[in-house]
């Protein structure tokens, strides 16, 4: 889907790379391996992210490294956008309509960084009728594949809305996280009352 939306497909393997490991630096060489193409091409895409404000950039020596500014205005919708591209976002958008009758789905943006969560934090949220069968294999793969164990919780509309009306802690603390809608609108999950 990104590749459809932006011209250079060297640019979309760089954010895939990149976005996800903000907390990481990375050589140029390292990235022209990853992304499997010339350099002169990664060297290109990686000034017009810098431009832009998306990338800083680091000399050390005969090395450039690059990292990602988190502080850009353009970093929390393009993260949204490549945790929908791949990995368990990928994996529950393709498997909606398997999943059942899904209102929200929901991933935390700390999951999408690649950060490790602890057991108070919440990875994923799910509200609706789930196939619990469905969802539990989308998980295991996604942790197999990962090694990172997913936190996740399902709702139905019903307990979900019951819960928010009780201001409980769980869901005012999943409200006041940092999220990618995978599945239906973020103005109707926050107004869902």
């Amino acid at each position: 889907m990104l590749k459809d939306i932006f011209v250079s497909t060297v640019r979309v393997k760089l954010l895939k790379i990149l976005l996800p490991q903000s907390d990481s630096e990375f050589h140029v060489r390292a990235l022209v391996r990853s992304v499997g193409t010339e350099i002169n091409a990664v060297r290109r895409e990686l000034t017009r992210l810098q431009k832009i404000g998306l990338l800083k950039r680091r000399p050390s020596g005969n090395k450039v490294y690059y990292k990602v500014n988190t502080h850009s205005v353009y970093y929390p919708e393009l993260l949204s956008l490549v945790s929908k591209e791949m990995g368990l976002g990928k994996a529950i958008i393709e498997n909606a309509k398997a999943l059942g009758d899904i209102k929200f789905a929901v991933l935390s943006k700390a999951y999408s960084r690649g950060r490790q969560s602890s057991m108070l934090d919440i990875d994923l949220l799910i509200i609706g009728d789930v196939n619990l069968t469905v969802l539990e294999k989308i998980i295991k793969d996604e942790e197999s594949k990962t090694g990172r164990e997913v936190h996740y919780t399902v709702l139905s509309e019903e307990e979900f809305l019951y819960r928010k009306r009780k201001n409980d802690n769980f869901i005012t603390s999943v409200l006041a996280q940092s999220r990618t809608m995978l599945l239906g609108d973020e103005e109707a999950f926050c107004k869902l009352s």
